[in-house]
């Protein structure tokens, strides 16, 4: 049965195509017909129309772009961000560097050994240019791996004094696993977060997604932002056929380390970039990745618990926040009445930085704790005991929706045309060529 239309892309040249949605018995599927290479279907939902209908709880508030650039070729080509956006932005990833210490088998930037460093005064332009637009955004310093540049606490301070208020690392690890100390030179200069690549819980794992055994370094990095007082939230990237099993094990890994890891944050594999992993028929959507949860926690955390996005498009993320009691067990607590993240981007930058950042303590001048009032001290037991799980779906150029794409409100930076969404940002086409990248 077709129930919906959008817009969607040829996955072998980037045409922007008129696509329908069908509902068949074992899921929601996506069509489309190129003129030159033919028709395409992808699975976008596990699950009956009635599920999928379910999901959508989103708001329809808008909070467009400040100063957004005219349209010219339509979406998605006119990124920067356009005034056809329905989001201002609530994350601004930063791509520091061009190079990486691994060359992971799958990579959304197609990282290496050798690459460009952006220029410390291109992005202090690029902190201002953010703040004229919209600012202040929460920053997601990347790469490449961006701590292979030794001025990364330059580069955090600098954001500060730009008026700049939450930091979040997006890194691999390794230099924060074989460097105890890096971790609190980090934290002195105001990085709240590290958005850890977090696997599984095998070494298997690594091998075929990352071409190396890293479970060691990956635990040594956990504990060592742990001393500093660095909030950590594993980011496990998932494929089928590889890691589906590994939920379970990770997310009882993370409870193992609250408060320290402040939660877990999915990310179903999307074949763009660099990826040696073919696309199979039936990729993991949400409905999938929520099974598999709830039955490798046994109960644990059941999907039932989670709910789509409130700020970008409900099919793009799924969350849930919980309350750790003293038995170890979740308190599942309510949903925002606003919505998943918000309804503003304003809101929802406020809310990622309350759930991820770092320790509360408090310490003066000359490292001894501080006095804290009552409230204080009931503020940090609640920031303790609290603990979130999300997921991003992103999209790729056989699943790519346009009216998702117009409430995307994470984006990265480019000098040449601005905020471009990040899944226009990195998508490529069947040989790997991109539009924006």
């Amino acid at each position: 049965m077709i129930f919906g239309r959008t817009q969607s892309v040829c996955p072998v040249c980037l045409r922007v195509l008129d696509a329908q949605k069908r509902a068949e018995k074992d899921g929601i599927y996506m069509d489309k017909n190129c003129p030159e290479h033919g028709q395409f279907s992808a699975l976008i939902w596990e699950g009956n129309l009635a599920s999928y209908l379910r999901w959508n709880t989103e708001n329809s508030a808008v909070d467009p772009p400040k100063d957004g650039r005219a349209p010219d070729r339509g979406c998605p080509h006119d990124c920067g961000l356009c005034t056809a956006h329905l989001r201002k932005g609530c994350c601004a990833l930063l791509e520091l560097t061009k190079r990486c210490n691994l060359r992971c088998p799958v990579c959304f930037a197609s990282a290496g050994e050798t690459g460009e460093d952006l220029p410390l005064a291109e992005i202090k332009r690029q902190y201002d240019w953010l703040m004229a637009h919209g600012g202040p955004f929460n920053i997601q310093l990347s790469g490449g791996e961006p701590t292979v540049r030794d001025d990364l606490a330059e580069i955090i301070r600098l954001g500060w004094e730009k008026g700049f208020t939450f930091f979040q690392l997006n890194t691999n690890g390794l230099r924060l696993a074989s460097e105890p100390d890096y971790a609190k030179e980090l934290r002195a200069a105001g990085l709240n977060t590290v958005f850890l690549q977090f696997d599984g819980l095998d070494d298997k794992v690594y091998i075929t997604l990352r071409g190396r055994p890293l479970l060691e370094q990956k635990k040594r990095c956990v504990d060592n932002c742990a001393e500093a007082g660095l909030g950590v939230v594993l980011v496990p990237v998932i494929a089928a056929g590889v890691n589906e099993d590994q939920l379970g094990p990770i997310l009882r890994y993370a409870l193992e380390k609250s408060p320290a890891v402040r939660g877990v944050h999915i990310q179903p594999i999307s074949y763009f970039g660099r990826c040696a992993l073919e696309r199979p028929a039936r990729p993991l959507t949400i409905p999938a990745v929520l099974r598999l949860i709830e039955a490798q926690t046994e109960g644990l955390f059941r999907a039932a618990d989670f709910t789509g996005g409130g700020a970008e498009n409900p099919y793009c993320s799924f969350h849930a926040a919980y309350r750790i009691r003293p038995d170890g067990g979740l308190k599942l607590l309510p949903r925002r009445a606003e919505g998943c993240c918000c309804t503003a981007s304003d809101d929802s930058r406020v809310s990622v930085a309350e759930q991820w950042s770092g320790d509360m303590t408090d310490f003066d001048a000359d490292g001894a704790l501080t006095e804290t009032s009552a409230l204080d001290e009931f503020l940090r037991e609640a920031w303790r005991a609290s603990f979130t799980v999300s997921g991003m779906v992103f999209q790729d150029a056989w699943n790519l929706d346009l009216e998702r794409l117009r409430r995307c409100h994470i984006c990265e930076v480019d000098s040449r045309y601005g905020m471009v969404p990040f899944c226009a940002y990195n998508l490529t086409d069947s040989e790997g060529r991109t539009m924006y990248r």
